[in-house]
């Protein structure tokens, strides 16, 4: 690695304090692949070229381009299935039957990526639950990367990505080829609304959510972060809303007033001052 020790703290330190993010000391490796492109881009022979320049200058537009280089925006179609089964089988019908008479139901994805999380709830909504078209639906997904959001927002991706989650039936019904690619049909785009929010600062206003889906971002933070974050989305979260976190995340030890629901393979969390 050529990435001196000084510009490696100072990378870290910036995606911390922007994002909240915490780079662990092994993530060296991870720093020189992904800058090295952006480097060259900005006329930079090396990553720590690439540092220096930024130190010249506190407000170098170069900043958010190394934020969005270093997220990591891995995801898939109807990822992990276990909380998409429950869903369509125990959540939704609950909350139907809750708000049937105000007919409003919110819907929060909170680290988006690129899309592949809101498509799939919009998806589901359209197949199984077809009396929400006279209701007032909003489907909010937000992502803190404004690259990643213009991707999810287009709809369009390409067939490796589809071919990652989502079954054909699905495909054919709610998407249409787009040269090499395919892309969603202006219902279901129409469906979600893309908003930038930073999880690790104050949240603009937003209706009280009804369910929040705050998967595999959580990991990426150290446990004062954590906490601060689960305290703002319990603000945010309706008195029998519902939380999804990922597979190895847990609001346990870290917000009490949270508790875990397990429907079949599926483990979501609640406030515990509801009583059904």
């Amino acid at each position: 690695m050529t990435l001196k020790n000084s510009d490696f703290d100072y990378i870290r330190q910036l995606v911390r304090d922007r994002t909240g993010v915490v780079l662990s000391e092994d993530k060296d490796y991870l720093i020189e692949s992904r800058l090295t492109l952006l480097a060259k881009e900005a006329g930079e022979n090396s990553v720590s070229g690439l540092v220096a320049k930024v130190r010249q200058e506190r407000f170098n537009p170069l900043y958010e381009l190394i934020i969005e280089a270093l997220m990591t925006n891995e995801t898939f179609f109807f990822r992990d299935e276990h909380p998409f089964q429950a869903l369509k089988k125990a959540i939704l019908p609950e909350l139907l039957n809750h708000r049937q008479l105000e007919r409003t139901l919110n819907i929060w994805c909170a680290a988006c990526s690129s899309g592949q999380e809101p498509y799939s709830i919009a998806m589901l909504l359209c197949e199984y639950f077809p009396q929400l078209i006279s209701w007032n639906v909003q489907l909010i997904a937000s992502d803190i990367s404004a690259s990643m959001l213009e991707r999810a927002s287009s709809g369009r991706y390409t067939k490796h990505e589809i071919s990652r989650g989502l079954p054909q039936t699905l495909l054919q019904k709610y998407c249409q080829p787009c040269g090499n690619a395919w892309i969603f049909k202006d219902n279901i785009r129409r469906m979600i609304e893309f908003r930038q929010i930073n999880l690790t600062q104050a949240f603009a206003p937003m209706p009280q959510m009804d369910i929040i889906f705050l998967r595999n971002v959580l990991i990426y933070f150290d446990i004062e972060m954590k906490r601060n974050i689960l305290a703002k989305v319990r603000r945010v979260l309706r008195p029998d809303g519902y939380l999804f976190l990922g597979g190895g995340e847990t609001t346990v030890n870290l917000d009490d007033a949270f508790e875990p629901v397990q429907f079949d393979k599926a483990v979501c969390y609640r406030l515990r001052q509801y009583q059904q």
